[in-house]
């Protein structure tokens, strides 16, 4: 995605650590969520598409996200029922070897630690038998976070943390909670050396 580049590396002074330990294969990506832009440079972190699952209320809110999760694929998906059709997508995506994307948060913050991760993304990695990837986005939140709809050039920086194997959780008694948690460590942890130890 050619404009997804041009997009991120020219209008944005951005920088990026851990693509080394992005892994083949079908993965379920998770990162934090601070604006509207996280999608791209969630996607210029990690290098290849991703289909996001995404809450059908955040539609007919703003244009720019309107666009740009539909032209990323975005699977719409209902908060106030059971999402069996959404699921059944992003399942057929991870068989088919793609990557699916969430935001455990369930909602973009105005600081790291806001809102209580959600199992989500660990439930469907663990469905699936793939990697979970943590990737933490840092700074976003200066270039156009919650509550304003303007773009602004603020440099952001992407980490993509060491990927969470369902498998070496399978003898905890809860695997998805252990799984959300290790999540939010390791996003946690990225956090903190990006903003030099506070994440607030």
């Amino acid at each position: 995605m050619p404009l997804l580049h041009f997009i991120g590396a020219r209008y944005f002074p951005f920088s990026c650590a851990g693509t080394e330990r992005v892994p083949q294969g079908p993965l379920v990506v998770a990162a934090n969520h601070f604006s509207h832009l996280d999608p791209v440079m969630v996607f210029l972190g990690v290098g290849r598409p991703i289909r996001y699952l995404a809450v059908d209320e955040l539609y007919g809110r703003s244009r720019f996200f309107d666009w740009l999760t539909f032209w990323l694929g975005a699977i719409p998906m209902s908060r106030s029922r059971v999402p069996v059709g959404a699921l059944r997508l992003a399942l057929a995506e991870l068989a088919a070897g793609g990557s699916v994307g969430l935001y455990p948060e369930g909602m973009r913050v105005w600081v790291w630690g806001e809102a209580r991760p959600k199992r989500g993304a660990a439930w469907l990695a663990r469905r699936a038998g793939v990697p979970l990837l943590p990737v933490a986005v840092a700074g976003s939140e200066e270039a156009m976070g919650r509550g304003t709809g303007r773009i602004s050039r603020r440099p952001i920086h992407v980490e993509v943390c060491e990927p969470i194997y369902p498998a070496d959780f399978a003898s905890v008694s809860d695997p998805v909670s252990a799984m959300t948690a290790e999540w939010a460590n390791r996003v946690a942890a990225a956090l903190r050396r990006a903003y030099g130890g506070s994440t607030s």
